[in-house]
């Protein structure tokens, strides 16, 4: 409460420095947090729950962007009839017998503004993930609401212009690969070697070897109810091949599904179902695993989902193709397969456009991020350690330095509760722990009745006395008020008179001897003969049955 309460003990909420040194520091903690959140942090506490948005914003360029660029990629039936189209365009009347380079350079530029859609995207996927890191970093300003609200705006404001001008950056970089194609990059194949590339690839196919490219936990969905539902699988994703086990530890393999023919489609979700889902399938319509026609694959998340797709397309599974709706499409396309030349120069014009995009596609996937990260990112880092703090001097600060009530009544109440505690441990020091102790008395000595009791018993005729603890007290005068209720125990037995003392067996003053009678009488004491008492008869029963046993005793002894 000490360290809770230090910033409080001499707090006033009209001292201008202390607001300006709150504001000050607070400034100093998002400029911290915010470049924490993005660059990583290798100290303090680290999340081990979900991604940072440095992390997401790193996902984001290497795995969501160039899943988008693989999702726009041309189709190949509608790639060959914009070739053969622009051949026979450039031809004209006359019959080419040279493959036109112009066709070429049509196709690509018409492929190259295809990258607009996905540079773009990413920006805005970025800017997404800016917004929740300002949104984060602000919280701690709660205190001042007003304060945490003229800070967003005007981070938010900021990264708004950048975005700006980050897209024109962007469709510059679009523009200057449209403006030139470099047909002597040292990675075109060029026209001579552009068939037997083709050819070479097409018996070769995909040779990457069995490299392992992701492992993870996915549901399937294909399985009924009956069948136990969705259920999780340990799945292994190679460059040729599928696998799924029981656990991570690979022991028990439940399936191998060879990649090759395989295409990906979303799946809308079942009801009930909380899961993403997409589907492996065959174009061809042929069964994928059993006797279903695709396999349905589930994750928790949109992000694991887009996650996998990007690790698919490394393994060369992509994206199903929309189906065109022209209904020209078949005319078209048996039309040119009819003559063979032109069907060499579209092969031609086909792996040169294939080859040129390759480039281009590795140089956006390279140049994107770079400028994303230097015109945007970097520069609101910049802004925030720099200019921030000067474009809130420029609005009232007085205003943005008041505090919120919530605040307001914590404040005074952790004080009300430390100065409480401090009283409270005053209050109990000054209390003395001293302890006061008085010994225990010594014990009663009773040895007198055991010598008593321990005698032999009397001679025959002897004269008999009780001893002083066995008389009989006098009962006690008659009380007014009503008697207390009965016990279970028995009254008390009226003792029965002594018998006379022989002759020549009499003690000092003419009176006989006291002897201890072998059994003594038990006389309960006198509250137990007031707890017996049940009326007025029983009670004078009692007090004439005491008076009788008085006379005798007189008797005995002599007495008048």
């Amino acid at each position: 409460m000490e360290k809770e309460v230090e910033q409080f003990k001499h707090f006033r909420p009209d001292d201008p420095s202390i607001k300006t040194k709150a504001m000050m520091q607070m400034i100093q903690q998002l400029q911290c947090d915010f470049e924490r959140t993005i660059e990583g942090s290798g100290t303090g506490s680290i999340n081990t729950n979900e991604l940072s948005s440095g992390a997401k914003i790193n996902r984001i360029f290497h795995e969501r962007f160039p899943f988008e660029i693989v999702k726009m990629e041309f189709d190949e039936k509608e790639l060959r009839r914009e070739i053969a189209f622009a051949i026979r365009n450039i031809h004209g009347v006359r019959v080419g017998l040279f493959t036109p380079d112009k066709a070429f350079e049509a196709i690509v530029k018409r492929q190259i503004s295809r990258m607009k859609e996905p540079s773009l995207k990413c920006i805005d996927l970025v800017i997404q993930e800016l917004t929740n890191v300002v949104r984060q970093c602000t919280e701690k300003m709660s205190r001042f609401p007003r304060l945490r609200e003229e800070s967003e705006r005007i981070i938010t404001t900021h990264i708004r212009q950048r975005e700006q001008l980050c897209k024109e950056q962007i469709l510059l970089l679009n523009d200057i690969e449209l403006a030139y194609a470099n047909t002597n990059h040292e990675d075109f194949i060029g026209f001579a070697n552009a068939q037997q590339s083709s050819e070479s690839s097409n018996k070769t196919g995909r040779k990457l070897g069995n490299q392992v490219i992701r492992k993870g936990y996915m549901s399937i969905h294909n399985f009924g109810i009956m069948k136990g539902g969705a259920r999780d699988y340990w799945f292994v994703l190679s460059s040729e091949s599928l696998a799924w086990y029981k656990d991570e530890e690979e022991k028990d393999k439940k399936f191998m599904l060879v990649l090759d023919g395989l295409k990906l489609r979303d799946v809308e979700s079942g009801f009930m179902s909380r899961k993403h889902t997409y589907a492996l399938f065959y174009p061809e319509g042929r069964n994928v695993y059993k006797d279903y026609k695709q396999l349905e694959l589930g994750c928790e998340s949109q992000d694991d989902v887009d996650s996998w797709k990007a690790s698919f397309l490394r393994a060369g599974v992509y994206p199903e193709k929309q189906a065109s709706q022209n209904g020209e499409e078949t005319s078209n396309e048996s039309g040119t397969s009819m003559d063979p030349q032109l069907e060499r120069q579209v092969e031609t014009i086909r792996n040169l456009v294939d080859s040129y995009m390759k480039i281009v596609t590795k140089t956006t996937r390279d140049l994107v991020p770079k400028t994303v990260m230097h015109l945007m990112i970097n520069n609101t880092k910049d802004f925030i350690n720099s200019d921030l703090l000067a474009s809130l001097y420029m609005c009232d600060t007085s205003s943005m330095m008041e505090e919120s009530q919530e605040e307001a009544q914590k404040r005074e109440e952790m004080l009300r509760m430390y100065h409480a505690c401090k009283e409270a441990l005053k209050i109990i020091g000054d209390v003395s722990m001293a302890t006061v102790g008085t010994p225990i008395p010594p014990p009663v000595k009773d040895d007198w009745v055991n010598s008593a009791t321990n005698r032999g018993p009397p001679s025959p005729g002897g004269p008999r006395r009780p001893a002083p603890s066995q008389v009989v007290a006098p009962p006690p005068t008659a009380s007014r008020a009503p008697p207390p209720p009965p016990s279970n125990r028995p009254a008390p037995s009226i003792p029965n008179r002594f018998p006379p003392a022989p002759p020549g067996r009499l003690g000092p003053g003419g009176l006989p001897a006291p002897l201890i009678p072998s059994r003594p009488v038990q006389i309960p004491p006198l509250g137990g003969l007031q707890q017996r008492v049940t009326g007025a008869a029983t009670q004078a029963a009692t007090q004439a049955a005491g008076q009788a046993a008085i006379s005798e005793l007189k008797d005995a002894f002599g007495f008048n």
